[in-house]
């Protein structure tokens, strides 16, 4: 009998636009000199005056709207609905692999939004008027330990970050997702999905106080980061333990990776 081998496929990262990771490189560059920047009290002025514009320019049905349209930020429900898509499809294509982008994305923001938050220790603008009711020359600066933790978890954004991080993820579910249901995702609804609402976030949680527009914008350069890097992962050819069986198969960019009902 003539012996079989299966096959393998050699394992690439997939390509990203823009391509190269000099544009990772530069994200985090830009990262690490805002923040070098703010421990130097660097951009305070910046950030002062953007606060204080969207505080005289904030009336009751502004504020409300923003705070409605703020909610696209959250990152729980967003985890949720993304590792929701990722079972339904799952179980759909018959392939765990749908889950693994939620399960990397939750992984990648807990080791990073967190974390930088406590290091960075800095209040938020509304931390004048409210507890723990600090001078306003004291609301800028990073690094303030001395405060209790709660009290200082501006930077970076973690809604802007989130946002960004968690709707690619359900870009990415979408068009799978949907192919399992005989539907198809026009390209530019994709687009929608994974840039409007991170900046919609942006704008209105800078625009309500509850976060320094530096945070935001230290919050964008992680959250596309942290994107750049789970869209180079190529779901369908990460090796994982044989014994899953059929449960190992392609469900995300092979065309033959979903299977439709009927077929």
């Amino acid at each position: 009998m003539r012996e079989t081998q299966a096959v393998r496929r050699k394992v690439q990262l997939r390509p990203v636009r823009p391509a190269g990771w000099w544009w990772d490189a530069l994200l985090v560059a830009a990262l690490v000199g805002l923040t070098a920047a703010l421990a130097a009290d660097r951009l305070f002025g910046v950030d002062r005056a953007v606060a204080d514009w969207a505080e005289a320019h904030r009336p009751t049905a502004a504020y409300w709207a923003a705070v409605v349209f703020n909610y696209l930020g959250q990152g729980s429900p967003l985890t949720l609905i993304a590792l929701g898509m990722g079972v339904l499809l799952a179980v759909r294509a018959r392939s765990v692999r749908p889950v693994l982008p939620p399960v990397l994305a939750f992984v990648l923001t807990y080791l990073t939004i967190g974390p930088l938050k406590v290091w960075t220790a800095r209040p938020a603008p509304s931390a004048g008027v409210k507890e723990p009711f600090l001078p306003a020359e004291a609301t800028l600066p990073l690094f303030q330990h001395d405060l209790p933790v709660r009290f200082a978890q501006s930077y970076p954004s973690g809604h802007v970050a989130n946002a960004i991080v968690w709707y690619g993820v359900i870009a990415l579910l979408l068009a799978p997702l949907l192919a399992t249901f005989g539907r198809t995702v026009p390209p530019s609804l994709v687009t929608v999905v994974r840039a409007v609402p991170p900046v919609v976030v942006l704008c209105t949680t800078t625009y309500l106080g509850w976060h320094w527009l530096t945070d935001s914008v230290a919050g964008l350069l992680l959250g596309l980061f942290l994107d750049r890097l789970l869209r180079r992962v190529p779901w369908d050819d990460v090796p994982l333990p044989g014994r899953l069986g059929t449960w190992n198969r392609p469900a995300l960019f092979t065309a033959y990776g979903v299977r439709r009902r009927g077929r």
